[in-house]
């Protein structure tokens, strides 16, 4: 038989072996003990099982709450920050405080460098090159 290795699945053999421990009660009444607080731990080990699922529920919809509160805010600042724009103008210096870049105007390309003209070819000496 393999080893359990998941939580529920470890819970359920404890359940089988509690069940087959105490279905043989003449035989091994030495381990009533132990069983007994198997059996305590197989059901606090159920519930909070329960427990956790309740909560990952719940983690998934705060998640949910979060990005829609995430959503709307974001759309909020944008809408703020053209209207600070609107307001001071989109050169103004003061748009720096709000964190917004005042528009400078554009940097003036640099002249292109001129390309030399190639030189012409040498002519042969004593010919016309005809």
């Amino acid at each position: 038989m393999a080893r359990e290795r998941t939580n529920s699945g470890k819970l359920g053999e404890w359940l089988r072996l509690n069940v087959s421990v105490q279905a043989n009660g003449v035989d091994l009444a030495h381990l009533e003990t132990s069983r007994a607080r198997l059996e305590a731990l197989q059901a606090q080990g159920v519930d909070l099982s329960k427990e956790q699922g309740a909560f990952r529920a719940s983690k998934q919809d705060r998640s949910q709450q979060l990005q829609a509160v995430m959503d709307e805010g974001t759309r909020l600042a944008t809408f703020i920050r053209h209207a600070v724009k609107q307001h001071y103008g989109p050169t103004s210096e003061k748009l720096a405080e709000f964190g917004l870049q005042p528009f400078r105007g554009r940097k003036a390309k640099p002249a292109p460098e001129p390309v030399p003209e190639p030189a012409p070819p040498p002519t042969p000496p004593g010919g016309t090159g005809q």
